[in-house]
């Protein structure tokens, strides 16, 4: 409204207030006792206007007070959009700089695009899935090929860095490690994320790894993990010494044609490591020195062609070991110097046409070891070395077929019909 009619209004709307509270005190202090049995006495017009004037002081104070919170609000507000805009400006020019063709320039962006996620909490995650989204595009390692950029290993190689670098102390005000991260289809040829803290979840669905060692060493799961259809063509996945707290990593219908997945020494107290479904045509898969306190490692339905599976030396204080359904052409799938104190170990409608299945060494504590159903037509299968525990039972092989596999018992007593 314009200032010519808000004034007088103003003026108009105070007079009227005033008016108002001076009847209204006028009143109220002439019928005020002046003491216990007497009659209030005269009141003066003086008493009555300075009364009036506190209150509205009073009142007008507490209007200034709200307006110039109001204003600091306002103030507020303008800063944060003013600031807003700037990291806007910030983003945009290291998208832009992501695209560049030089690979220098890139790694500008790189850095450019980290520090903002540092700096600016409310769109941290999509800085971070823009990094992401990098790194899954098409790329090719090898040099020769028409589709390889110079320097883009190098690039390539710094965020997955920088990731790493953000994981390392899930408490400092700039970690990243609530953050979800985006590796559908990716292409790794090597990589450190070791140490990290991931309470998110990290999906590598279909990722390939096809060269060098990709490190998750050390590393905290608290989140999910996806390795779901991923491929291992030679390279490592490296999860020596990760602890897995109520996550799950899942390996499912994943394929290996050589390259190892590690999980030497790792420790999983609750979760699941699932390889269900999973293939491995050559390469090696390690959970040796391993402790499982509880939870589930899966390899439900999956089929060795060639390769290894080990157990050598892991310990079992419960949780389960399964490999229901699972089929075996050739390879190993070793529990060589296992301790088996608790938990169980199934080997349920297994088939086993050739490779070995290998015991040797091992401790049959108070694990439960089922063979319900399994067929077992061809290849080894041995117990050679194993201790069986005194006062604990020997693996079950309920309804098991026995065909042309080689079994060494050992010191264990000879199932029926083997």
């Amino acid at each position: 409204m314009p200032v010519w009619v808000v004034a007088p209004l103003s003026l108009l709307v105070v007079g009227a207030i005033s008016l108002i509270l001076y009847q209204y005190v006028q009143e109220l202090m002439a019928h005020q006792p002046n003491g216990p049995r007497q009659p209030a006495a005269g009141t003066g017009v003086r008493d009555v206007i300075e009364t009036t004037m506190t209150v509205l002081t009073l009142i007008g104070a507490v209007f200034a007070g709200v307006y110039a919170y109001r204003r600091q609000l306002i103030a507020e507000a303008d800063a944060h959009r003013a600031d807003a805009g700037q990291l806007a400006d910030r983003y945009t020019t290291a998208a832009l700089q992501l695209g560049h063709d030089q690979a220098a320039v890139r790694l500008a962006g790189v850095y450019a695009l980290a520090r903002l996620a540092d700096d600016w909490e409310e769109q941290r995650q999509v800085c971070i899935d823009v990094l992401c989204a990098y790194l899954r595009m098409p790329y090719q390692p090898e040099p020769g090929h028409a589709g390889h950029k110079k320097g883009e290993r190098q690039v390539r190689h710094t965020i997955i860095r920088i990731i790493r670098d953000h994981l390392q102390d899930p408490d400092l005000p700039s970690s990243w490690s609530a953050c979800d991260f985006d590796l559908t289809g990716a292409t790794f040829d090597g990589g450190d994320l070791g140490g990290s803290h991931f309470h998110g979840t990290v999906d590598f669905t279909g990722a390939m790894f096809s060269d060098g060692t990709l490190s998750l060493s050390r590393t905290t799961f608290r989140g999910t993990a996806r390795f779901t259809a991923a491929t291992l063509g030679g390279g490592t996945l490296d999860l020596t010494e990760a602890t897995l707290c109520g996550s799950t990593l899942d390996f499912s219908r994943s394929t290996l044609n050589g390259g190892t997945v590690s999980f030497r020494r790792a420790t999983l107290d609750t979760g699941t490591v699932s390889f269900s479904g999973a293939t491995l045509n050559a390469g090696n898969i390690s959970f040796s020195n391993m402790t499982l306190h509880s939870g589930t490692v899966s390899f439900a339905g999956a089929i060795l062609h060639s390769g290894t599976v080990s157990f050598a030396g892991m310990t079992l204080n419960g949780g389960t070991v399964s490999f229901s359904r699972a089929t075996v052409n050739d390879g190993t799938v070793s529990f060589g110097d296992a301790t088996l104190d608790a938990g169980t170990v199934h080997f349920g409608d297994v088939t086993l046409s050739g490779g070995i299945l290998e015991f040797t060494g091992a401790t049959l504590g108070g694990s439960e070891i089922y063979f319900k159903r399994a067929r077992l037509s061809g290849g080894t299968l041995d117990y050679s070395s194993a201790t069986l525990v005194a006062g604990v039972a020997a693996p079950f092989f309920d309804n098991a077929t026995f065909g042309g596999s080689q079994l060494v018992w050992g010191h264990l007593p000879h199932p029926p019909g083997a």
